[in-house]
């Protein structure tokens, strides 16, 4: 099976990267740029390189570095944006750094006839996000591409196979984007499109009967896409070792706990142990407001339950979890800033009982998630719930969790999704839910004044969570729903709905 390497070096589309070659059918692995050597990228037989982007500059002596003799190595190699910077920089060319030559956001630039802009336009709009810029190419290199304020917007070396863009051919911004990195991985580095979803499904189930055989394993189960996915892959590898636990902390949807105890445990078949756990997780998040303690406690107790399920089972080897690939970059492993704490991965405390940790989707964006989901035989109406985190309504409930606020929540989160399934808009919307702000204002109701909380609405449309834009609902669809929160939950007196995209806010309000 063919293979890229996307080479680590901090950026934040990283994990996109990934995705887009992924999305050719071929196969793509991110390793950090300080935990992979030349010789180790050869023995492993990858068909091309790819440099991220980073938030640093090349002159800073902190900032990542490679050994300059991947370079000469053979194996093509696409740097974008730091990347493109860097492989100038390793190979002897100018950089430089002019505030009035920054470029942020839609960008037009003028490329020239080369095998990278194969079926392109000569002028298209990219996504330029850079205050750096490579100046002068190195001997041996070639420019490719411009703008008005960049000179040096691509540039090959086509004799190694090496290219380097200013730009970022990875986001959707960038129209011509899917067709640069197609020319990459078929044109320069001769790929086959081998690699599907069915061999993702194929190759984990195998992998975990060997890794997994004879070893008892507790699975994390929120009833989410992500960790009901990850129970029937791995339901299917190691059958009757394997137990779900569902922590019912009290956090949950309307109705929610009851869904996921029938679906898994009567139609699946899975070993299913719920946990009635409400008055455990509140008394822990009693008087505390902000975000990043409120996911680690709940990341903490999630553990320390599933600890005493372990004892009480007897020898429990392994703890299964949901992450997928968004959890792990939001939470700042390897290079990148956190931006907010996974449950399931930043917010695991230090000590747990357990041998080891499994996360077999951890490479996996959501419709990657979904689809696995799919060829696994789950249910649609399973594989495309709602997206739900694992602290559950506790990020979505500004200030303090009560009770009283949680069954606010419950019923307007409630009766939004019931307006959006009444309009038939449920395929129009990736996401979309209800939050409780810490915010009051006056009020009418008849002829009294209220003192009441403020809804937000939020809905998204995104196809890998890492970017979002906010979904044009229809107005009389909004309407209808505000309308219904405040006359039928006491307590809430105004509905507002949010139309921030991501960035620069994230899909969750904390």
């Amino acid at each position: 099976m063919d293979k890229i390497l996307v080479l680590d070096f901090g950026g934040q589309y990283n994990q996109l990267i990934a995705r887009r070659v992924r999305s050719e059918q071929v196969y793509a692995e991110i390793k950090p740029y300080n935990k992979i050597t030349p010789e180790e990228i050869k023995e492993a037989g990858y068909k091309g390189i790819i440099f991220t982007g980073g938030p640093n500059s090349v002159y800073d002596e902190t900032s990542p570095h490679y050994d300059p003799n991947i370079l000469d190595s053979g194996v093509p190699i696409l740097g974008i944006c730091y990347g493109n910077q860097l492989m100038a920089y390793m190979a002897g060319g100018e950089i430089v750094s002019a505030e009035n030559s920054s470029e942020y956001g839609k960008t037009t630039v003028f490329t020239a006839d080369n095998i990278l802009f194969e079926g392109l336009p000569s002028e298209n709009i990219c996504w330029m996000s850079h205050t750096d810029y490579v100046k002068t190419p190195p001997k041996g290199f070639t420019t490719i591409a411009h703008t008005d304020k960049c000179p040096c917007a691509a540039m090959c070396d086509e004799s190694r196979k090496l290219y380097g863009v200013q730009f970022h051919p990875e986001v959707t911004h960038t129209a011509y984007g899917k067709q640069m990195f197609h020319n990459f991985i078929f044109a320069v580095c001769g790929c086959k499109a081998d690699w599907k979803m069915e061999n993702f499904v194929e190759i984990a189930v195998e992998k975990y009967k060997r890794k997994l055989a004879g070893k008892k394993v507790l699975l994390a189960l929120s009833g989410g896409v992500d960790s009901s996915v990850a129970a029937v892959l791995l339901h299917k590898a190691i059958g009757s070792n394997l137990t779900c636990v569902f922590v019912d902390h009290g956090l949950l949807r309307k109705d929610e706990g009851d869904f996921v105890e029938n679906t898994f445990g009567e139609q699946f078949g899975i070993n299913l142990i719920r946990v009635n756990a409400e008055e455990r997780f509140l008394a822990k998040l009693k008087g505390i407001t902000e975000p990043e303690q409120k996911r680690r406690i709940i990341g903490e107790e999630f553990i320390r339950v599933f600890e005493n399920v372990a004892k009480e089972l007897g020898k429990i080897d392994v703890l299964a979890q949901g992450t997928i690939y968004p959890d792990v970059i939001e939470s700042g492993k390897g290079d990148s800033a956190v931006i907010k704490s996974h449950h399931n991965v930043g917010g695991l405390p230090d000590v747990i009982a357990f041998d080891e940790i499994v996360e077999p989707l951890r490479d996996l964006f959501k419709d990657e998630v979904r689809e696995t989901g799919t060829q696994l035989g789950i249910p649609h109406e399973l594989v495309w719930r709602q997206p739900f985190p694992g602290p559950g309504l506790a990020v979505r409930i500004i200030g303090e969790i009560t009770k009283e606020k949680l069954e606010m929540l419950r019923e307007a989160d409630a009766i939004f999704r019931e307006e959006i399934a009444n309009a038939h808009l449920e395929g129009s919307t990736n996401q979309y839910f209800a939050v409780l702000t810490d915010l009051r204002s006056v009020g009418v109701m008849g002829d009294a004044r209220t003192y009441g909380y403020t809804i937000v609405l939020r809905a998204v449309t995104t196809d890998d969570f890492m970017t979002a834009e906010w979904t044009r609902l229809p107005y009389e669809v909004l309407e209808k729903a505000s309308r219904r929160i405040t006359n039928e939950i006491q307590g809430i007196n105004r509905v507002v709905y949010d139309i921030t995209s991501k960035p620069p806010a994230t899909v969750e309000w904390e």
